[in-house]
């Protein structure tokens, strides 16, 4: 239960230097306490930790090249640096955070801060307020006070006059209404893009801190619930040379006053013309300066569009992707506020990614022929693809070979001919060298915690291992590697699980299922799990004579748009059934007894636990259900509307998919564990379930409350304890 304390801190967070020979990462090296950055030079092979200063005179990653190939470093919000010659200079430093946008042609450097967009040309040393935030009325009158000093102070006189001249030197020509989310500028300087945002006032929830320094109880803010109200955005475009503002038109967009179609359930709902809500994401300009490219989703998770805004003002439509449940997927995301893998190929072909054929594949549209050309295809999903520096070739991160496992592939645009570069079982997060010629690895197996490895970016690499993390008290061990077995669903889905099988003196035919948490997470797989304790406890159970099942049931991810979607309306629908159908499969095919299945998760895991004890009572043993929802019009508003809607619009979906509603079920034995400072599935959801049960008089029950613990423990001594009352359950109970 001590995590990485025990098996040995992995690298993570793999940066290459815009000189091509050195790699940075971060790594808790012979078991530190706190990760260190390290740099390996695949030159020397040289791999050492680095110092306090050069951590702070290398910047880690976010390089900005110019034309000219000098790479420019925003760090920390604070500077700007120049990398020339493998050293660093200091070119620009504010008091106030910043972010470093875009390198022009010409070498000067666009920064944003707060609602201001600043030119900075570190060759001139001069400064251009592009954008600046619009001074409400009752700010920009001058007071009684104010007025007064003006006329008194010839000192005052003179200093205002001299901040009149400073601001006729850089006059912002563009002013920002509300927030400043994202802007864009062209190469031309000539045109401007942005998205002007107004956030709404939305009350927060409140969780309780008890054990404290001073001994007093403190109420912490966290997210607010489903059912909160959406900002509202502006898609502005500026002609910097003329000041002309046009707002873009979203009107005539297909399907924007579409209504979802769980509206037909409720006939009593206004039906409306208005048009939707979206959000607006930036994704460059071609090389004539004369085209921006923007993505929009709508805030009800029902449409997606990929659009071209001219320097007009006209928004042309390149596709429109409509999900009767909500849009997601790799390469497309499933948040509102996050946008897609969409780009640029060449100055009139774009790239994205859609799930039009129910798998995440690669598109191209060329804007001259209106027509749209589907690049990859397949019963697998593009996890994440970059392109090349001569625009012909797509570095690709897949499942072709199998769900469970991430190959990177070189996928040829014109030929359509995949190249593949590394396709061993396991996942292969790459860092592609900025001229792609190596590779930076972070590799895993199921029995074997991730490593960096470093290979030629070539077909069929060889991997050379350059860590190696794991301690001996881990490596003592001979950690079992599930096999990733597959079931048929009772409507004939082929599901995936890891099976955990005892050696044959030792099985009691008693069996534990284990559910994941995130919903849309994949644990199946050939790869390190992130949840490594489970892992291990698995391994306990093992050797202690259970089988354990471990289910990528539907909503799972990694296996295609219909899976992701299947709890649309109903969580503890299919993803249930599908726990249900692994606990047939254990008893048909392994012999295991059916009165003596447990089943446990954490978080959604959780949720399901208590979906299968109140909604199918007799069906397991017992089960602990870990910071797991118990009403999910409690929950936040991201996840939340994208499977159920809104409590107010879709009350029914809440209601079938809430434990709290099935309370008068209990019969099996319940072990309920859950944070008190858990600020994403607060305690009140346990708190409340609770009362439930007590208003019914359940026996059977018990919850343990983890006071000073967030929804992903901290405290080695709280997983110790969680996961030792999970196995005395489990063996009070199927065992006994």
């Amino acid at each position: 239960m001590a995590g990485n304390d025990f098996i040995g801190h992995q690298p993570d967070h793999i940066s290459w230097s815009a000189d091509n020979v050195h790699f940075y990462f971060s790594w808790g090296k012979d078991d530190q306490d706190k990760a260190k950055w390290f740099v390996y030079d695949i030159r020397t092979t040289d791999l050492h930790q680095l110092t306090p200063n050069q951590i702070n005179d290398f910047p880690k990653r976010g390089a900005i090249s110019d034309r000219n190939k000098k790479y420019f470093y925003s760090k920390n919000g604070a500077q700007v640096l120049k990398y020339e010659n493998q050293k660093f200079t200091v070119i620009f430093s504010y008091h106030q955070r910043y972010s470093l946008n875009k390198v022009m042609p010409d070498g000067s450097l666009i920064l944003s801060i707060s609602n201001q967009i600043i030119e900075f040309n570190p060759n001139k040393g001069t400064f251009i307020q592009l954008v600046k935030p619009i001074t409400p009325e009752s700010q920009a009158s001058k007071g009684f006070l104010e007025n007064q000093q003006q006329e008194l102070f010839n000192v005052i006189q003179d200093r205002n006059k001299d901040n009149d001249q400073d601001e006729s030197d850089a006059v912002a020509k563009i002013e920002v209404k509300n927030n400043l989310s994202w802007f864009e500028i062209n190469d031309q300087k000539t045109y401007l893009l942005l998205e002007d945002s107004d956030y709404p006032k939305n009350e927060n929830t409140l969780y309780a801190s008890y054990v404290t320094e001073d001994g007093f109880t403190k109420l912490k803010q966290a997210r607010s619930k489903v059912g909160r109200k959406d900002p509202t955005h502006e898609l502005n475009l500026f002609n910097l040379k003329t000041e002309k503002k046009i707002l873009i038109d979203v009107s005539e967009l297909s399907g924007i006053k579409d209504q979802p179609d769980y509206f037909k359930y409720y006939p009593e709902s206004t039906k409306t013309d208005e048009i939707k809500n979206v959000i607006y994401h930036n994704h460059g300009t071609n090389a004539q300066g004369n085209q921006f490219l923007v993505e929009i989703k709508s805030y009800d998770n029902k449409d997606r569009w990929i659009c071209v805004v001219d320097t007009s003002g006209n928004l042309l439509e390149v596709d429109h992707q409509r999900d009767t449940a909500w849009i997601g997927g790799p390469g497309i995301s499933g948040w509102t506020s996050v946008g897609g893998n969409v780009g640029w190929i060449d100055h009139k072909t774009i790239y994205f990614q859609s799930e039009e054929t129910g798998y995440s594949h690669l598109y191209a549209y060329h804007l001259d022929k209106k027509k749209k050309t589907q690049l990859t295809e397949g019963e697998f999903e593009i996890h994440d693809a970059k392109l090349s520096n001569d625009k012909q070739t797509f570095f690709v991160t897949a499942n072709k070979t199998h769900p469970g496992n991430r190959e990177f592939y070189h996928f040829e645009i014109k030929s359509k001919k995949w190249i593949p570069v590394l396709i061993a079982d396991g996942n292969h997060e790459v860092e592609v060298s900025p001229d792609e010629k190596s590779l930076a690895i972070r590799y895993s197996y199921k029995n074997q915690p991730w490593e960096i490895y470093l290979a030629d970016n070539k077909p069929n690499a060889e991997k050379e291992k350059i860590t190696h993390s794991a301690s001996k008290s881990f490596e003592a061990y001979p950690w079992h590697a599930p096999e990733v077995v597959t079931f048929e669903a009772s409507d004939g889905e082929k599901i995936y699980a890891r099976l955990y099988s005892p050696n044959q003196e030792k099985t009691h035919g008693a069996a534990v299922i284990f559910v994941h948490g995130a919903g849309y997470l994949q644990n199946a797989h050939n790869w390190w799990s992130g949840y490594y304790r489970e892992f291990m406890f698995h391994n306990l159970l093992r050797d202690r004579g259970y089988t354990v099942l471990d289910i990528d049931y539907r909503a799972s991810k990694g296996y295609g748009r219909d899976y992701r979607t299947a709890i649309y309306r109903h969580m503890g629908g299919k993803d249930l059934s599908d726990q249900l159908d692994g606990r047939r499969y254990l008893i048909d095919k392994w012999g295991i007894d059916s009165t003596r299945i447990g089943i446990y998760g954490g978080s959604y895991g959780g949720f399901i636990t208590l979906m299968a004890l109140l909604t199918e009572p007799g069906k397991f043993k017992c089960g602990a259900a870990l910071r797991s929802v118990t009403d999910w019009a409690h929950y936040n508003h991201p996840y939340t509307s994208n499977i159920l809607n809104t409590p107010e619009t879709d009350p029914r979906a809440f209601k079938v998919s809430s434990p709290i509603y099935f309370a008068e079920n209990l019969q099996d034995h319940l072990l309920l564990l859950h944070g008190m400072e858990d600020d994403n599935v607060q305690y009140q959801d346990v708190v409340r379930l609770s009362q439930r049960f007590i208003e019914l008089g359940k026996k059977n029950w018990d919850l343990i409350g983890y006071p000073v613990e967030p929804h992903g423990f901290k405290e080695t001594s709280s997983w110790t304890d969680e996961y030792r009352r999970i196995l005395e359950l489990f063996e009070k109970n199927l065992v006994d």
